[in-house]
């Protein structure tokens, strides 16, 4: 294996493992929620239906890194960069998703580009965590759930 097949497997590697992490702990509140609601009502409308809009935002980014980590694996299976990178390009134009360039972005472009998007879910997880942990202090007062 070369150094860009592995470089591209561990870039996919890492977006799932990413993706799944961040999409479970975004689907936590939602679980944990409405077990919690009969205690003490726990019902302010607004911080639910925002911290729902900010778990929908965090699966539909990890539902990206996913395809991302499919299209990195789809490039490492090539022998060289530029065949792996052709196919992925090939890959989406065919599917629509992108037009055809006339110079192809390298390899760690497109992971930095996947990075930045790690870097988007993230931030929408820690406000989506964030909204829960207010409403579940709303909903007790500052006392503890026990």
């Amino acid at each position: 294996m070369t150094q860009w097949n592995s470089t591209a497997s561990a870039a996919a590697r890492n977006l799932g493992r990413n993706s799944i992490f961040c999409g479970l702990t975004a689907l936590l509140p939602l679980i944990v929620g409405p077990i919690t609601a009969g205690y003490r009502g726990f019902v302010p409308q607004l911080g639910w239906l925002l911290m729902l809009v900010f778990c929908v935002i965090v699966l539909a980014l990890a539902i990206h890194l996913l395809f991302d980590a499919l299209l990195f694996r789809l490039a490492a299976s090539h022998e060289t960069e530029t065949a792996g990178l052709a196919a992925v390009d090939d890959l989406l134009s065919r599917m629509r998703l992108r037009k055809p360039d006339g110079t192809p972005s390298g390899l760690e472009r497109r992971i930095a580009g996947s990075r930045r998007i790690i870097w988007r879910q993230r931030f929408a997880l820690a406000i989506c965590l964030v909204i829960f942990a207010i409403l579940v202090l709303d909903a007790t007062d500052g006392q503890p759930l026990c």
